[in-house]
């Protein structure tokens, strides 16, 4: 099992810091505090084994919360560490221009020699998103199927093909529903110095008139044919599928023993439809959180970190509770009430992993022996509990139970 520590990240500090500081979010201070602290914990989780440190793209949080800041604390981090590889889970594909997104992970790879990963997402946060992909009349979904979900879904599939294109080593075209490379597609994009790219560029971007016909992207990835891929966070049956068809590792967030056998299983067969003939688990990843003491211990921590900030007061409202439904609350359908919304749910669901090394232990045996999933993330309470107590949680699980797994 490759392990990979995700950090949100989190501007330092307790609900009444919130409070008092607000918005925290034109902190220096804080952000450089939360600057400080990712780097620090990164270089414990290389120094104990881990894979990656990983962020999501999420932008304009003034309370402080989520502000992964990719592709800027990627470049950062992986300046300050050595081996470990870093990375987004995930670019929100919508939002990106692809030929600026190429780019910026074909630099990323090539100053890492390596050491990053590619995640991607739909995105479901309206703040940003919103206000990023206007121009394309694109919104964040939550997946109803409505038109805004299924607009949603063909960007980032356009995206993602867009990208695919833009790895490898020759000159590309393409027109799809948001994007036409070169533009304007038919007559081609002017190029004076025609003569210089005819002798020395791709041959395939020039027409017989001197004009773009096609476009290279450099720099290509360090790592060949791009760096590993990471779909974040998967729910449904249908986005397992698609990674599985496509080769990217699908996150799972779902806990539950019987949805976690199931998906495992129909990645496996569906790779070796399309060609990719794995053992069960390989390619496929979860997302879990640690907490680790008492039963008390436990409980507090959780409720002071990001069960009670941001699973209860923010990531509810987006309906992330659905994936701990029982299998009879699926069949009812609607949203959880909030009085649902609790700790209890999530570890009887165990996506919430908790109590003292042995329960740990049990957790972890049951979850090798249903899924047994190649990739675990952890998301980390870097920024909702204080900085030591993230550090020992972590020390923790690098000396007492990641070396039974790795």
């Amino acid at each position: 099992m490759k392990f990979i520590y995700f950090p949100l990240p989190a501007l330092p500090g307790t609900l009444e810091d919130r409070k008092r500081l607000r918005p925290i979010g034109y902190r220096t201070e804080a952000w450089q505090g939360m600057i400080q602290e990712v780097v620090e914990l990164a270089k414990m989780a290389e120094d104990y084994g881990f894979e990656a440190v990983c962020f999501p793209e999420h932008h304009l949080h003034t309370e402080g919360l989520e502000v992964g800041g990719t592709p800027y604390m990627i470049q950062h981090v992986a300046s300050q560490t050595k081996t470990i590889k870093v990375g987004p889970v995930g670019y929100v594909l919508p939002g990106w221009d692809p030929i600026r997104l190429a780019v910026t992970i074909g630099w990323l790879d090539q100053l890492t020699k390596g050491r990053t990963i590619v995640g991607m997402a739909r995105g479901y946060q309206y703040r940003w998103l919103n206000q990023m992909g206007q121009h394309l009349h694109l919104s964040a979904t939550v997946s109803d199927q409505g038109e805004a979900d299924l607009r949603n879904r063909r960007a980032f599939e356009e995206v993602f093909q867009i990208l695919k294109m833009a790895w490898k080593d020759e000159a590309f075209r393409f027109k799809g529903e948001f994007y036409q490379y070169p533009f304007p597609y038919e007559e081609g994009t002017p190029w004076p110095p025609h003569s210089w790219t005819r002798e020395f560029g791709d041959p395939g971007e020039l027409d017989e008139n001197g004009r773009i016909r096609a476009i290279s992207v450099v720099p290509k990835p360090y790592q060949k044919p791009h760096p590993p891929l990471f779909q974040a966070f998967s729910v449904s049956e249908s986005t397992i599928r698609w990674t599985a068809k496509e080769g990217i590792i699908p996150m799972i967030l779902n806990g539950r023993w019987d949805v976690m056998s199931h998906l495992t299983g129909v990645y496996q067969q569906v790779a070796a439809e399309n060609g990719r003939n794995l053992a069960r688990g390989q390619s496929v990843g979860v997302l879990r959180q640690f907490y680790f003491g008492s039963e008390g211990e436990v409980n507090k921590l959780a409720e002071a970190g990001s069960v009670g900030l941001l699973w209860k007061r923010f990531w509810g409202e987006f309906g992330f509770y659905e994936a701990f439904k029982t299998p009879e609350e699926e069949k009812q359908g609607g949203m959880l009430p909030r009085s649902e919304w609790t700790l209890e749910r999530m570890r009887q669901s165990n996506y919430v992993i908790a109590g003292t090394e042995k329960q740990v232990r049990q957790s972890m045996d049951k979850l090798v022996e249903v899924g047994n999933p190649e990739y675990f993330a952890w998301l980390s309470d870097q920024g909702m509990l204080p900085l030591e107590v993230v550090k020992q949680q972590l020390r923790f699980f690098g000396e007492k139970i990641m070396k039974h797994y790795s």
